[in-house]
């Protein structure tokens, strides 16, 4: 609970899909948690030789070759693209993480069946960028285990405080997220739109889940905290 503690005396407020702001410290403290947490982990990786092997990433060039599919990605802006599946992969682990510790506290509740099914289309989320990750050839984030622990006590110590707060979480973690992915929509339309068309309608629906996640969240008192 020393994270909980800790965290409720932050304050940061992310871009959202809707112009009011979330109206409890713990929104706030999760938003504020998420943004950093997912820049973190998308901007810092490993160059080690451990995940070089377990992921196979040896391309360093404009061209690579998926080895199981054959798919060729020909004169891609690779730091880019690195860089948002990293984003991403990380982004979508933290929140598996999150729900995992809310669905551990809050399982057999009334809103039990809620939060599973919110977490079960983020498991959908986190395995289809495994999978753009062996294919991109990108290096996950070394603070993989660091989000493991921290998204499941941010996710169980928010719902010991009951139904409101972990829905407080929930809006606040899902307006970071959609935010990022608003961010890369437009930073692929500008690069691209023809040749990151399959990624962007990756993006895209993952973006509308998570903004469904929001107003889920709303729907259930997350601003009567």
């Amino acid at each position: 609970m020393a994270v909980v503690s800790d965290v409720i005396a932050a304050r940061h407020v992310t871009g959202a899909r809707r112009t009011g702001e979330p109206t409890t410290k713990m929104a706030e403290v999760a938003a504020s948690l998420a943004g950093k947490g997912l820049r973190a982990l998308g901007w810092r990786f490993h160059r080690g030789e451990v995940l070089r092997r377990r992921w196979g990433l040896q391309c360093t060039h404009s061209f690579c070759r998926d080895r199981s599919t054959g798919t060729a990605f020909e004169n891609i802006n690779k730091p880019v693209i690195d860089r948002i599946i990293r984003v991403d992969h990380a982004g979508e682990y933290g929140a598996n993480r999150i729900y995992a510790g809310q669905a551990a506290v809050l399982g057999r509740t009334s809103v039990g069946p809620v939060i599973r099914h919110m977490w079960n289309q983020e498991k959908e989320h986190l395995k289809k960028f495994n999978e753009l990750m062996i294919s991109y050839r990108v290096r996950p984030t070394v603070l993989l285990p660091f989000w493991n622990i921290t998204g499941f006590v941010l996710g169980a110590g928010t719902a010991l405080l009951g139904r409101k707060a972990a829905m407080a979480c929930t809006v606040a973690v899902e307006e970071s997220i959609s935010h990022h992915y608003n961010n890369q929509i437009r930073t692929l339309m500008e690069e691209d739109p023809e040749k990151y068309r399959e990624l962007l309608e990756v993006i895209k629906k993952f973006r509308d889940e998570e903004l469904e996640h929001h107003d889920i969240g709303l729907e259930h008192d997350a601003e009567l905290m």
